[in-house]
């Protein structure tokens, strides 16, 4: 991807620099890079549907064990919904307050805009336009799931998907295990296609680069900064000073112990890039280095590699306001709320592996009428900040496991 996003660049700015306004240039936009971008993203959106219904309801069901575990479980869900809160903020508070969006030629905007709007056009057809007030909140309750989802309609689809969860959680019988079965083949499913598309991306980096670069030229690559150089922020901030806090106030731990015992698990998600594949190393530091009682890490640690992920959230929320701000689609104060619920919602939904929250975003950039291309602008940078938000996403489940144990040894 690095590879793609490097080619992309490189030969955007020679387009821009030597045959800007050239036909040329025009015509392989068009007819060759153009189309592998949207062949990618219509790939993406493919499986939206599926991998968010079955992930969110399977993530929820997962909590069954609250009534086995009783304060355990429900602490556990409780410090999810509000350290998520807290890191979703955190990130559109940075965003509104930074606007890395913003500050490019309106020329060379309203290009790209127009450009976006065209390649984006049938992506966004069934897509409606956003509500407000009580039309919103009467909205998110689908009458028909299967019409919301193909309406486009994501929000009352994650709300069936909340409410499945929900009822997988409280219904005891095996025919309900044997759906929750199926549910998951879903998910393994819908996982092993999104990792056969995420095979493609270097080709779409390349392309989507290109696109961007050959219009914008240098001001493309200073905008990237900007985001790149938020999200990192954000990330820092909330990983050395929210977490600090938290376990210093709430779990009694030293910082300094904290993050000295995690730093095996903090390398091993910036490797890879995905809690899953992280989830035995930080099992195996929660009980030999932090001391915790395996009974509460097991359980936080388990249920948080899928549904704990303050970063992904985090990371969701700056992406989608950047290109807010960026396609000039004003977003009023009820708008961000939206997507800091939706955000927080997409970080118990959003599959921890490499690229996991890509249709997360795609959902929410339709949601509030940004064009879903805009996706393409950040997919050059996505490897690195996708290594830094897992680096969250596990601290941040190692940190919820110190809360959870204190006074549960």
């Amino acid at each position: 991807m690095l590879a793609g996003g490097v080619i992309g660049v490189t030969l955007g700015l020679i387009a821009h620099l030597a045959m800007a306004g050239d036909a040329r240039v025009d015509a392989i936009v068009k007819y060759v890079t153009g189309p592998i971008g949207q062949v990618f993203l219509r790939l993406l959106f493919m499986l939206v549907v599926p991998l968010i219904v079955s992930a969110l309801s399977i993530g929820i069901a997962g909590l069954r064990d609250v009534h086995k575990l009783g304060r355990v479980g429900v602490r556990t869900l409780v410090y999810t919904i509000f350290v998520s809160a807290i890191a979703v903020a955190l990130g559109v508070l940075l965003v509104n307050v930074l606007r890395p969006g913003e500050g490019i030629p309106e020329a060379s905007r309203q290009a790209l805009l127009e450009r976006a709007r065209q390649g984006s056009a049938a992506l966004t057809s069934q897509v409606s336009a956003p509500k407000v007030g009580m039309e919103l909140l009467i909205s998110m309750i689908p009458d028909n799931p299967i019409k919301a989802a193909a309406s486009g309609d994501m929000l009352a689809v994650m709300v069936f998907a909340l409410f499945l969860g929900i009822g997988l959680t409280l219904t005891k019988t095996e025919a309900a295990r044997r759906f929750e079965d199926v549910l998951q083949g879903v998910y393994d499913v819908s996982m092993t296609l999104i990792d056969l598309v995420i095979q493609l991306a270097p080709f779409a980096v390349a392309a989507l680069l290109f696109n961007m670069i050959s219009q914008l030229g240098f001001d493309a690559l200073v905008l990237l900064g900007r985001y790149v150089g938020v999200v990192v922020l954000a990330l820092a901030i909330h990983q050395f000073v929210v977490y600090g806090l938290l376990v210093r106030v709430l779990g009694g731990m030293s910082p300094r112990v904290f993050f000295r015992g995690i730093d095996e698990a903090m390398l091993t998600a910036f490797s890879t890039a995905s809690s899953n594949a992280t989830l035995p190393t930080a099992l195996r530091v929660a009980e030999e280095r932090l001391k915790l009682p395996p009974h509460v890490s097991r359980f936080v640690l388990t249920i948080g590699s899928t549904a704990n992920q303050n970063g992904t959230a985090l990371f969701e929320g700056v992406t989608v306001l950047f290109l807010a701000q960026f396609y000039g689609v004003h977003l009023a104060l009820l708008d961000q709320l939206t997507v800091v619920g939706v955000c927080i919602l997409g970080g118990i939904g959003t599959a921890g592996v490499p690229a996991g929250s890509l249709p997360v975003i795609a959902v929410i950039l339709g949601l509030v009428g940004i064009p879903p291309e805009g996706i393409g602008m950040i997919l050059g940078v996505d490897r690195f900040l996708d290594m830094c938000r897992t680096t969250l996403n596990v601290s941040g489940d190692l940190a919820a496991a110190v809360v959870i144990s204190r006074g549960e040894r």
